[in-house]
């Protein structure tokens, strides 16, 4: 599995991106950079998450930080598939 190519792919069908995350590398902003990424896809996002890694998301495991570039969001996926 190459996670940032999965991520990537998940932001793309949440956020109905177009294809624009094929430009996306870890150092790439989401929070603030990306309009369509509010408050409720924040919510989508993590629970499609759930159901793609098979991971379970406490409310206590998710901050800013954890959208803040595709890298960050990256690495909180990568920590809870134990890798």
């Amino acid at each position: 599995m190459n996670t940032i190519n999965d991520v990537n792919r998940l932001l793309d069908d949440v956020l109905s991106l177009s294809g624009r995350t094929a430009g996306f590398s870890r150092e790439t902003p989401l929070l603030g950079a990306i309009p369509e990424l509010d408050s409720m896809a924040v919510v989508s996002l993590i629970t499609t998450m759930e159901e793609r890694f098979g991971i379970t998301v406490d409310d206590d495991d998710v901050d800013g930080a954890t959208f803040a570039s595709v890298g960050s969001l990256v690495d909180f996926v990568e920590r809870k598939l134990g890798r």
